[in-house]
C-alpha cells in the first residue's frame, strides 16, 4: 500500500487563501495526499474569514502579524517560522501561490531544506521591479527556486520560458482564483450588512472601487478618490461602493474626499463571499487589485485598472480590462464612456475570460500525482 505524499501548503494573505483553498481542498479529496496547511498570518482578519468560508483550519498558524510591520520584519518572522515547521515536520513538496512575501519566503525555506517547491500562479510579470512593489520581485525571485511552475495562462508560460525555466517544469493550469470565485458565487449569500444590502438593492448603476497598492499610496490614491467623486456628481443614478483596506494610509486618501457624499458607500473590507456578490452587482469596476482583474471577467464586468502596468495583460488583450492609471481625467473619461456608450460597454462585458475554466486545482492535483508518485511512496 502506498503511503501518502506529504504536502505543505502555505498561505499568508487573503488572496493566498482564496487561491490556495481550491488546491488544498482538491488534494485532501484524494487519498494519495496528506496535506498540512500553514498560515503565516501576514494578513489576519482577512485571512481568517476566507479560511472559514472554505472550511479550512490551519494545522499551524505562525501568527506573524504585528502593528505597522515592515517588509523586513514580515520576511524574517515568516522565514524563522517556516524553518521551524519544516524541521519538525518535513514535507515532500511545499506549495504556495502568487506574489506575496509569504510565497517568496516559503520558496526560500523549501530551498534551504532541499524540498521541491510548487509555485501556483507562476509566471506573471510586469518587468518593472517596483510595479507592483514588492510583488513583482517576489515572483521573479521565486521562479528560479521552484520545481513546479503552475502557470495560469500561456502568456505566463512564455514569460517563464524566456527566463530559462525548462519547458518540462511548466504546466498551464488556468488560475485557481477562477475555481474559487465560481464556487463562492454558487453559494447562498449570508445575511448582508446594511451597507452591502443598500448596494444590492440599488435600482441605478453601481461603481465598485478597490484600491490599496503601495505604489498608489498618497497623491495617486487621492486622485483616484477625486475621480470617483466627479463621477458621482456627473451621474445621478450612480452609487459607489468602496470597501476600504484597513491600512490608514488608504483611508486618509479616500475618506476626506468621498466620506460625505450621499451615494458613496465606504465600508470596512468585505468578506470574500459578500465581495463576490458585490462584483456581480457592479456595472463597472475600478481597481488596482490583481485578483479582481481575474475574477470580474467571470461575471462579464468591465474593469478599469488603476495602474500603469499589469502583470495580468491577458485581460487587457482580451478586451475585458483597460489600463487607465491614476490620472483623474482619464479615469473619469473611460468610466463615463462605459456608462454612456452601450456598444463600448458590451464589447468589454462580452470578452472571453482568459484566466481559466474553474478546473485549475484538479489539474494541479493530477500533475503532482504524476510527478511525485513513485516507488519511494510504496
Amino acid at each position: 500500500m502506498s503511503r501518502p505524499i506529504s504536502v505543505l501548503a502555505v498561505c499568508g494573505t487573503r488572496p493566498d487563501a482564496i487561491k490556495m483553498a481550491p488546491v488544498v481542498r482538491a488534494l485532501r479529496e484524494h487519498p494519495a495526499f496528506a496535506v498540512r496547511l500553514i498560515a503565516t498570518g501576514q494578513h489576519r482578519e482577512m485571512l481568517d474569514q476566507v479560511l472559514r468560508l472554505f472550511d479550512l483550519t490551519p494545522d499551524v498558524d505562525l501568527n506573524i502579524m504585528t502593528p505597522h510591520q515592515t517588509l523586513t520584519e514580515i520576511t524574517l518572522r515568516t522565514l524563522e517560522g517556516l524553518d521551524r515547521v519544516l524541521r519538525e515536520t518535513p514535507a515532500e513538496v511545499v506549495l504556495a501561490q502568487g506574489d506575496t512575501t509569504t510565497t517568496f519566503v516559503a520558496a526560500l525555506a523549501a530551498f534551504y531544506h532541499k524540498i521541491p517547491f510548487g509555485h501556483v500562479e507562476a509566471g506573471l510579470r510586469t518587468y518593472d521591479k517596483y510595479q507592483p512593489f514588492p510583488e513583482e520581485m517576489n515572483r521573479r525571485l521565486t521562479a528560479p527556486i521552484a520545481e513546479f511552475h503552475f502557470a495560469p495562462t500561456e502568456t505566463a508560460r512564455q514569460n517563464l520560458l524566456r527566463e530559462g525555466i525548462p519547458a518540462a517544469r511548466i504546466w498551464v493550469t488556468g488560475n485557481t482564483g477562477i475555481d474559487a470565485v465560481q464556487w463562492v458565487a454558487g453559494q447562498p449569500l449570508p445575511s448582508a450588512d446594511p451597507a452591502l444590502q443598500r448596494v444590492l438593492s440599488h435600482t441605478g448603476r453601481v461603481l465598485l472601487l478597490t484600491t490599496h497598492r503601495r505604489e498608489n499610496w498618497g497623491e495617486p490614491m487621492t486622485a483616484i478618490a477625486r475621480a470617483a467623486r466627479e463621477l458621482l456628481e456627473r451621474f445621478d443614478d450612480l452609487l459607489l461602493l468602496a470597501p476600504m483596506h484597513r491600512n490608514p494610509i488608504v483611508r486618509q486618501s479616500l475618506v476626506p474626499i468621498l466620506g460625505d457624499h450621499p451615494r458613496a458607500v465606504l465600508t470596512e473590507p468585505l468578506d470574500y463571499a459578500p465581495f463576490v456578490h458585490a462584483m456581480r452587482r457592479a456595472d463597472v469596476i475600478l481597481t488596482d487589485s490583481g485578483g479582481v482583474q481575474e475574477e470580474a471577467p467571470a461575471f462579464g464586468k468591465p474593469i478599469l485598472v488603476l495602474r500603469e502596468t499589469t502583470e495580468r495583460p491577458e485581460g487587457v488583450e482580451a478586451g475585458a480590462a483597460k489600463l487607465v492609471g491614476t490620472d483623474p481625467a482619464r479615469i473619469v473619461q473611460e468610466t463615463a464612456r462605459l456608462l454612456t456608450d452601450p456598444d463600448a460597454y458590451a464589447q468589454m462585458a462580452r470578452a472571453v475570460n482568459p484566466y481559466g475554466d474553474g478546473r485549475a486545482a484538479e489539474r494541479i492535483r493530477k500533475i503532482l500525482l504524476q510527478e511525485l508518485r513513485s516507488e519511494t511512496h510504496t
